[in-house]
């Protein structure tokens, strides 16, 4: 049983769904990657019970049969072999035998029928989206995960399906990204709503790019998959009821203060040199002409920083606070030359949003000073 395949198409599969294996497993074939070799066509999995990503592409060889191999060793001897090289690979019993040009290499393989993956899922919806829109949607969000937090339907993007639109939500509990994007869902009457885990977030984005070529996106009970020109993603789904997002959004607002983006962000990532890298807090005092930006920390060093804004619709000064890096990661996610600030007191949570881009919204809690 033998195979022949080039060495970029296996180093660029490799590269594509590696990053899925974890390099500690409780099962140590899910630190193997099947290989299924079916009427010329190599089919490449990796897992780790949460995420699996499969790669398809065409070989030299005459036999039907399955292997695995570890993925780490692997990825590193096709990354070291030279550029438009071939690679041919030989089962014999429980060994793989790997050989391009003098180079050979001897590596053991675990039992491919022991290997886990999803099979025979069924989905719920089906839906074709463009993958800049839905990259779009999960770049302008995915920040906003929680990271192991408690409360684990944080630790994910939730996406919301309803019939003209999709939308994209992610919180920590200290912030919120919204994204929404329209598209026609006809085939969904009510509104539908999922949580990605974190890993398969990230994992997702590293596959979509800003391009106009359709994923086919099917979405079942307790799983997402996505079917690109040469792969399948697919995720397991968080369970859980993801918190009633609206409610912390702020309406009825009273003041809005207009500033430029990039000055805005400049100053902010300036004066957070010199706060407190525990909460990273910065005092905003704003006034009807400018904007002062301050920060200390326990070592008494100060930083300050003015900046015009654009307006500012009260005569009032308003001073508060907010961790510099929340504000920092909304703002450069941002397409708007200039933003909106919007408050009602200093106890309100803010609003971000970009003047010429209505499609995002942030919500930054603020801090005691």
């Amino acid at each position: 049983m033998k195979l022949s395949i080039a060495r970029d198409v296996l180093l660029k599969a490799l590269q594509q769904i590696s990053g899925v294996v974890e390099r500690r497993q409780t099962l140590p074939i899910l630190s193997n990657i099947l290989f299924k070799v079916q009427q010329q066509r190599l089919t490449i999995i990796a897992t780790d019970l949460e995420v699996e990503l499969i790669n398809h592409c065409s070989i030299e060889s005459y036999d039907d049969f399955s292997f695995t191999l570890p993925a780490k060793k692997l990825f590193d001897i096709c990354r070291a072999l030279p550029e438009q090289s071939s690679v041919d690979i030989k089962i014999d019993n429980q060994r793989a035998i790997l050989r391009s040009g003098k180079s050979r290499f001897t590596l053991t393989t675990l039992v491919a029928d022991e290997f886990p993956y999803f099979d025979g899922l069924s989905g719920i919806h089906h839906f074709p989206i463009m993958q800049k829109l839905l990259k779009k949607l999960i770049d302008k969000t995915h920040f906003c995960m929680a990271v192991q937090d408690v409360r684990y339907y944080l630790n994910g993007l939730l996406i919301e399906l309803q019939a003209n639109s999709i939308r994209a939500v992610a919180t920590d509990g200290h912030r919120l990204a919204v994204c929404e994007q329209s598209i026609d869902l006809a085939t969904i009457p009510e509104p539908y709503q999922l949580i990605i885990p974190r890993k398969g977030v990230l994992e997702l984005l590293k596959l979509l790019h800003d391009s106009d070529d359709l994923v086919e996106c099917s979405v079942g009970a307790n799983h997402i998959s996505l079917g690109f020109d040469h792969m399948v993603f697919t995720s397991k789904l968080l369970d859980g009821h993801y918190p009633d997002y609206n409610r912390v959004i702020p309406d009825d607002i009273e003041k809005e203060v207009v500033l430029d983006r990039a000055l805005f962000k400049q100053a902010l990532q300036r004066v957070a040199i010199l706060s407190n890298e525990k909460h990273r807090a910065v005092r905003l005092v704003l006034q009807q002409k400018q904007l002062k930006i301050f920060a200390h920390n326990p070592e008494h060093d100060e930083a300050e920083e003015e900046i015009e804004v654009v307006s500012f619709n009260s005569s009032e000064t308003l001073e508060i606070g907010f961790n510099a890096n929340y504000i920092i990661d909304a703002i450069s996610s941002m397409e708007s030359d200039t933003l909106a600030l919007r408050l009602n007191n200093i106890n309100s949570s803010a609003l971000l949003v970009g003047i010429d881009d209505k499609v995002c919204r942030y919500v930054v809690m603020p801090i005691r000073l």
